[in-house]
């Protein structure tokens, strides 16, 4: 009987993982046919909105200690527009965060926002254009998560899950 239940739980969690891996790819969480850039299942969040994926989104690693209140936390992403047209990052916010700006890779504001050409692979990463949560509300730990929106002028908005990078220990 043990060995029946083991079984039947073994299908149980394999028909469970099927289905989970239907659901991602069907929402745009997981491989997508014309994605060709190399990484792209890199680690972090993914999703999609309308013509745009989004790719490898994570807070910077906290390092030396968590982040504390009232600290500025870079967030990186890339994002890859499959459309016919161009469209734009123009905004995001957070509840973690007082507000989320667009920087340059000198951290200074990018009130236009970030062009995404079609059929392009934009990262926003370190010493380029990135976001930067400002004056975070609470401690963020390494594989702590939060909630990030991200708006595009033609594409929409979309909301997910953001984590902190957990840090590398030598």
């Amino acid at each position: 009987m043990a060995l029946f239940r083991t079984l039947r739980a073994r299908h149980g969690l394999a028909a469970t993982a099927l289905a989970l891996s239907l659901a991602l790819a069907g929402s745009g969480c997981g491989a997508d046919e014309g994605f060709s850039p190399p990484d792209w299942d890199a680690p972090g969040q993914n999703g999609r909105v309308g013509d745009l994926m989004i790719r490898y989104a994570h807070l910077a690693e906290p390092t030396g200690g968590p982040w504390q209140p009232g600290d500025d936390v870079p967030a990186y992403v890339w994002l890859y527009n499959k459309g016919d047209g161009n469209d734009r990052l123009v905004d995001a916010s957070s509840p973690m965060a007082e507000s989320v700006d667009i920087v340059d890779s000198d951290g200074k504001p990018r009130p236009d926002g970030v062009e995404l050409p079609e059929n392009d692979l934009v990262e926003l990463e370190p010493g380029r254009d990135h976001l930067i949560l400002r004056d975070v509300r609470q401690v963020i730990r390494g594989g702590d998560a939060t909630e990030l929106t991200l708006r595009f002028e033609d594409a929409g908005s979309t909301t997910f899950v953001i984590q902190a990078e957990p840090p590398a220990y030598d």
